[in-house]
């Protein structure tokens, strides 16, 4: 019982308590959530760098960056152009002072090019390898992952870069060996040697634009597509070591072989992988075959063979580097 000068007693609030509006006196509030923080909802950060759908010229660009930025190109293209042109100079001095050397004019530029075609091999097999020996390919396939689209960059890039270099190369190479032994002294019994009716005119020995062509833009080709089957093999063995010298063999193997191989009954073999060795189709671009049954060939039958073979090596490659984990 309270007296006029008492108050009826409040029950106690917490400081927490809030009433809600619109709630009944009496009645049970009902608790509602705070307000939501921070940004609405669908929000969040959005990144100043504008998104931008990935294409092949993506992947050439990362693939150049990487080829022109490490040691090993360097080292590979300067010793390749040093035993080019090196070579092909020192050869030209030695067989000048006007005899005959019973060659074409730009055929000493060979000697160079064979030496030279194994860091071009080398090289090949190291654009892809080396990735996979410091697990960089791991970022590579992360940043890229069309494996397809990798292969095809990394093709590019080499494919174009060996084709220049050793074009280069091998037109200088030419151009000494047209300075030094176009002054060359026939004798009666060469101006009638039908390997050499292309090469004699006005009692000089000369090069017509066919030679010119195979010697240079051939000669380019043909190691450049050995240094694209290369980085296929490399791609499909994923070991430095055992690409290059897989290579090697391919390239060394065949005419080895065929010197060995004596008697009748390897004749036939003997022929085959003489004709079909790949250092004979980059003599015969010098016009300066290997093979003795066809002293006319071009060496541009072979260098197709080989861009075919090239081309099923790289199907391959795409077809294992698509169905195993790196």
């Amino acid at each position: 019982m309270t007296t006029p000068h008492q108050q009826p007693q409040q029950p106690h609030q917490s400081p927490e308590y809030q009433p809600q509006p619109g709630a009944q006196p009496g009645g049970s509030a009902t608790a509602t959530a705070p307000p939501p923080q921070g940004p609405p909802m669908g929000g969040g950060y959005a990144s100043p760098i504008p998104l931008t759908r990935t294409h092949l010229g993506h992947a050439i660009a990362s693939e150049w960056t990487k080829i022109r930025s490490v040691r090993s190109t360097v080292w590979t293209l300067g010793v390749m152009f040093v035993l080019v042109v090196g070579i092909g100079l020192l050869t030209a001095l030695g067989l000048s002072g006007g005899e005959f050397t019973g060659m074409p004019l730009l055929a000493p530029g060979l000697f160079g090019l064979m030496l030279g075609q194994i860091c071009i091999i080398t090289l090949g097999v190291l654009v892809i390898t080396s990735e996979y020996g410091t697990g960089m390919i791991r970022t590579t396939m992360t940043a890229c992952p069309n494996r397809g689209r990798v292969l095809i960059a990394k093709s590019l890039i080499f494919f174009l870069l060996a084709f220049v270099m050793t074009t280069v190369a091998c037109t200088i190479t030419a151009l000494i060996n047209l300075a030094l032994l176009s002054d060359q002294e026939i004798p009666p019994y060469a101006r009638k040697m039908k390997t050499l009716e292309n090469s004699i005119e006005g009692g000089q020995v000369v090069a017509d634009s066919g030679q010119w062509l195979g010697a240079t833009v051939g000669a380019g080709l043909y190691v450049a597509l050995l240094g694209l089957l290369a980085l296929a093999v490399g791609s499909l063995l994923r070991h430095s070591a055992g690409a290059i010298t897989a290579m090697l063999g391919l390239v060394l193997l065949p005419l080895v072989l065929a010197l060995f191989m004596v008697g009748e009954t390897m004749e036939k073999v003997r022929e085959v992988l003489m004709e079909y060795s790949p250092l004979n189709g980059l003599a015969s671009l010098y016009r300066i075959p290997m093979a003795a049954e066809d002293q006319n060939a071009t060496g541009w039958p072979l260098l197709g063979i080989l861009a075919a073979v090239t081309v099923v090596a790289l199907g391959a490659a795409y077809s294992m580097l698509r169905s195993r984990d790196v």
